[in-house]
């Protein structure tokens, strides 16, 4: 038994404590219907507000003139008409600005959607690509309204850097490399892009020089204007003006937006794609779209902060996203997820709260009323100029650098996310970096775990800052073997959950030859432990056992407390001692010492 006034105790010597309230009776329709409820915004706080309204209706004219651009790009590369990326844009910008909690966050086409959605559509056919676009737009929604529900948040964290630094790099070199055959007016062989650039650069007799020339001028006024006042506008306006030298020169042969697909005048209808189109590809798409999409989301809040200070809720931009992508699916359009670059459009354009992007979507809609028509006569190369300029300034130079200065694992993750992005369809991309970050986590779980030995040091403390008489541990190298009839105190930094307990395993003292010893295994601080660990301590013990020995685990946390007094095998064992964490640190260490010392010293009388 304990001594009296000790709150550390023995397993077997204290009762059970009473069970904390059941949470499975809060069902996961509770729960849904709770987040869907914050999600979307009440009614009577709808208006805008009086003090921003102006600022947020100019930042939305400006958000809307720069989104054309990108809108029909995004089409360009999934591969349908350009017309579908506007209807995005200005759809995801009203759904997704209502519903997110991050105020100042733009919902709208991105890059990397789109190249998800083109890759995993890839084989569908010209004719029946628009319906499975559409279909999968709606099942990306639907996934990110789940994945919000859920509370899959938390999650995104255990994204390493790396591997997303890995998959943008693959993405920004993919959106380059695919826009090279059109810049060069070729229509180019290959099963992904990479493929199709060398299948370019292998014919280049065949380029065009009038579809060169428009690509090569749009790059030129997006990069000159970039650093000029006109800057919000470069992109519309390397739209604007090479198509005007090819309609004034009657370049027939530079292909235009209108060759791709008709343009419909007016505004979209509400449109339901047939479940027909649905497919594997379709599903895997959607997949990997919900995957970018998020995870880029995530990015976006901690780049645009809310003005008036609140924190974002990365369930809550889960849902607004997917209410976004639904909207999207709904008018025609294809994927939508926070956009880092116009969500900055946004900010540096004056917004002031979540009208900046609802406006930008209702001046869209202005846009697409009026001025349809003029949107099919864009050149296509101006496109493929911009996309390219996009590309390149969406490398990040400085952040591979230091993932290539950091460690072995880091640049293995980056290349080898990297290269399937390259070489396989992002879908399969993305399925291998999800896989690959997961055993990153492993790997460094593993490889971060590190034992040390206790040895008591008496009382010590420092004097004046109330820590005299504090029983003190001084930290050394843990040993190799143990000794007979000897103590050793044992604690241990990193993970104890799957690789991290088999590394545990291999680390402590070996057992063998040193009768009658004694292990003390500190945890305090640890919650819970998984399976594995369970199976490492039950076999250290059995090691000890054979000489003889016993085994305690010290500063058991109550939660840790109720999941090992479940093995009856522990309970039951002579030799296996579990000691809970005391209010003072090391207290329950330095008895579980003690009483391992009387233990041993009670065994040589």
């Amino acid at each position: 038994m304990m001594p009296a006034g000790r709150r550390s105790v023995s397993l077997v010597d204290v009762p059970d404590e009473p069970d904390e309230p059941d949470m499975t009776d809060v069902t996961w329709r509770a729960r849904a219907r709770v987040q869907v409820a914050t999600a979307l915004p009440r009614l009577r706080h709808s208006a805008p507000p009086r003090e921003s309204w102006r600022d947020d209706v100019l930042a939305g004219l400006a958000g809307a003139i720069g989104s054309v651009p990108d809108g029909m790009a995004s089409s360009v590369l999934v591969g349908v008409s350009p017309v579908h990326g506007l209807y995005a844009s200005f759809a995801g910008r009203i759904g997704g600005g209502f519903s997110t909690s991050t105020k100042l966050m733009v919902v709208t086409t991105t890059s990397a959607a789109a190249l998800a959605a083109g890759s995993a559509l890839a084989g569908v056919s010209a004719a029946d690509r628009p319906d499975a676009l559409f279909l999968l737009t709606l099942l990306s929604g639907v996934l990110m309204i789940v994945a919000g529900v859920l509370h899959f948040g938390r999650y995104t964290r255990f994204v390493p850097h790396s591997v997303m630094i890995g998959f943008l790099t693959g993405i920004s070199v993919n959106i380059i490399l695919s826009q090279i055959p059109t810049l060069l007016g070729y229509t180019a062989h290959g099963s992904f892009s990479l493929a199709k650039t060398v299948d370019t650069l292998q014919n280049l007799h065949w380029s065009q020089l009038p579809s060169l020339a428009t690509g090569l001028s749009a790059i030129a006024l997006t990069v000159g204007l970039s650093r000029t006042r006109l800057a919000p506008l470069s992109a519309v306006l390397a739209l604007l003006i090479p198509t005007l030298l090819v309609i004034l020169l009657g370049a027939d042969s530079v292909p235009r937006v209108h060759d791709s697909g008709e343009i419909p005048l007016g505004l979209p209808m509400p449109h339901l794609p047939p479940l027909s189109a649905l497919n594997f590809s379709v599903v895997t798409g959607a997949l990997a779209v919900t995957a970018i999409v998020l995870i880029q989301g995530a990015g976006v809040a901690e780049a645009a902060p809310n003005p008036n200070g609140t924190l974002s809720d990365a369930n809550r931009d889960f849902i607004g996203q997917g209410v976004g992508n639904i909207a999207a699916g709904l008018f025609k359009g294809q994927p939508v997820g926070g956009s880092v670059g116009q969500t900055s459009l946004n900010v540096t354009a004056g917004a002031r709260s979540r009208w900046g992007a609802i406006f930008s979507g209702l001046w869209l809609l202005l846009i697409l009323l009026l001025f349809a028509e003029l949107v099919g006569k864009v050149a296509m190369p101006t496109l493929a100029g911009v996309l390219i300029v996009a590309g390149v300034a969406s490398l990040r130079v400085s952040q591979i650098e230091t993932i290539w200065l950091t460690s072995t694992i880091s640049k293995v993750g980056m290349t080898t996310t990297f290269l399937a992005t390259l070489f396989l369809p992002v879908a399969a991309a993305v399925g291998i970096g999800v896989a690959l970050a997961l055993m990153l986590q492993l790997n460094q779980e593993a490889l971060d775990l590190r034992v040390v030995e206790l040895v008591p040091a008496g009382i010590g403390g420092v004097a004046g800052q109330g820590l005299e008489g504090f029983e003190r541990f001084e930290e050394h190298p843990a040993p190799k073997r143990l000794t007979a009839e000897t103590v050793t105190v044992l604690d241990i930094y990193g993970s104890l959950f799957y690789a991290g307990a088999r590394t545990l395993q291999t680390l402590l003292p070996d057992p063998a030859f040193a009768p009658s010893a004694v292990v003390v295994l500190r945890l305090r601080g640890r919650t819970m432990v998984g399976a594995t660990f369970v199976v490492v301590v039950e076999d250290y013990l059995r090691r000890l056992r054979a000489g003889g020995g016993q085994l305690y685990l010290s500063g058991v946390d109550p939660e840790l407390w109720k999941q090992l007094s479940r093995f009856d095998r522990f309970e039951s064992a002579d030799d296996m001692h579990i000691v809970r964490a005391d209010i003072v640190i090391g207290a329950s260490t330095r008895l579980a010492y003690d009483r391992a010392t009387q233990w041993i010293e009670s065994r040589k009388s």
